[in-house]
């Protein structure tokens, strides 16, 4: 009688190797072959309080080939301790034999994942996709789309608007290192008349943007993911909507995205990255905001770009950069 044979066990990657296996622009592009295969399934994410004021997401997804769950934590009380506010996994599965083959750092994914999202839309949505780029919040998402838009759009001027003057100005110096102007500024709404290329991925707790924008601008809001939650003002979610577009991430946003929801938008009518990717393109008049309150569908893209390895990934990136003229690389 044999033994049956033992799995090998899944390798586990830290942020540094997860970061490696998903290069910007390959990632976006991955986010988009999720939006066209018909074979995935992306059940409504679990959301659980935790008594101490933190919360737990588990997000499971899978199509014809992977399977992956992402289980993490928020913990916002961990602000200004030195310990994250998110922390988890992405365990990665074979849909054939069942076998673990990645655990992902959790907190890598979302950050990248949700920055590639609000790449891809600003591949289709921007009028000016160089910029200048006004973010408002330095945290982890901050970081992750300064990267995604130098690396996937060719920014090359940026502005960093954060509550913590530390880390606006750590925020700054890391876009120069990326060979970008940046500079900090104390009045986000100040700038927007400056920027038609604006990022808020800020905690939510407070609306930090009320200006109009420029009639060309580009605005990804990614900070708010309940229907609590908020960054920009209703008037301002009102005038897009009234004098431009508003693309939502995916339908669940209907009863997630705070923004519009306290705006009175009717959010289930607002076409979605899928729409946007799969219809005729939105006519660039006025204004376009893409709200973003995220979905497991973009970590199993990230599960499935990863599974291929950091050589192939880059190559993919380097191809898809390629095929986009006046992209460039820093």
């Amino acid at each position: 009688m044999h033994a049956s044979p033992r799995p090998e066990p899944p390798r586990t990657l830290d942020a540094a190797a997860t970061a490696a296996r998903l290069p910007w622009a390959a990632l976006a592009d991955e986010i988009a072959a999720v939006l066209r295969d018909g074979s995935v399934l992306v059940p409504a994410r679990s959301v659980l309080p935790l008594p101490q004021g933190g919360t737990l997401f588990v997000m499971p997804a899978t199509d014809s080939r992977v399977a992956m769950t992402k289980l993490i934590t928020l913990t916002p009380a961990n602000a200004g301790t030195g310990r994250p506010a998110i922390q988890g996994d992405v365990v990665v599965f074979d849909v054939a034999t069942g076998e673990r083959r990645l655990v992902l750092d959790g907190p890598t994914i979302t950050a990248r994942r949700t920055a590639a999202a609000s790449l891809l839309a600003a591949r289709h949505l921007a009028h000016e996709p160089q910029g200048p780029l006004l973010i408002v919040g330095a945290g982890v998402q901050g970081v992750a789309h300064l990267e995604a838009f130098v690396h996937g759009l060719g920014v090359r001027d940026v502005r960093v608007a954060s509550r913590s003057p530390a880390s606006a100005q750590a925020l700054a110096q890391h876009a120069r290192t990326l060979g970008v102007k940046a500079r900090v500024v104390d009045d986000a709404n100040a700038e927007v008349r400056h920027c038609p290329l604006i990022v808020t991925c800020t905690p939510a707790h407070s609306v930090v943007l009320h200006t109009p924008p420029l009639a060309d601008a580009f605005l990804a809001a990614v900070g708010a993911f309940t229907p609590t939650m908020a960054e920009l003002s209703p008037a301002l979610c009102q005038h897009i909507a009234e004098h431009g577009h508003i693309v939502v991430d995916t339908p669940d946003a209907r009863h997630e995205a705070g923004d519009l929801l306290q705006a009175g938008i009717d959010v289930g009518t607002l076409p979605t990255l899928r729409d946007v990717l799969q219809g005729p393109r939105i006519q660039r008049t006025g204004p376009v905001l893409f709200k973003s309150c995220g979905w497991a569908g973009w970590d199993l893209a990230a599960a499935r770009l990863a599974l291929r390895g950091p050589a192939e990934a880059s190559a993919a990136g380097t191809a898809a950069l390629a095929d986009q003229p006046g992209w460039a690389t820093p």
